[in-house]
């Protein structure tokens, strides 16, 4: 079973920036696209970022574009969210998750097979 574990969250203030790993824990990590969502309380997991499993296609909400960066590294079976221009409302937990192997990269929820146990990110203002 592939495990995730996400680092790198905390407390910053408005305009600066984090940076946030998630490391994998089996050589499938490869063949999987990996995608970034969060959540706050009382609302459904929002979409964040997403990048293929080759990391040649990446893909980001509207409201991500042009702040945050996602990549990855296979050699490190890690994934990494760089996020820059942070605003109050991106306060969240951050979950990683893992897609199934060969499937394409995708914004749903639903279609991802391993969650990580998220890391908090709080932006005062």
């Amino acid at each position: 079973q592939l495990q995730l574990v996400e680092s790198g969250g905390g407390l910053v203030q408005a305009g600066g920036s984090l940076r946030l790993s998630c490391a994998a824990s089996r050589l499938t990590f490869s063949r999987r696209a990996m995608g970034w969502f969060r959540q706050t309380p009382g609302k459904e997991r929002e979409f964040v970022a997403v990048i293929s499993w080759s990391g040649a296609s990446t893909d980001y909400a509207d409201s991500m574009k042009g702040r945050f960066t996602i990549s990855r590294d296979n050699e490190k079976n890690t994934v990494y969210l760089q996020m820059n221009s942070l605003k109050p409302e991106d306060t969240a937990v951050y979950y990683c998750a893992a897609g199934r192997p060969g499937y394409s990269s995708t914004s749903t929820p639903g279609s991802y097979a391993y969650w990580g146990q998220g890391t908090q990110v709080t932006v005062s203002s």
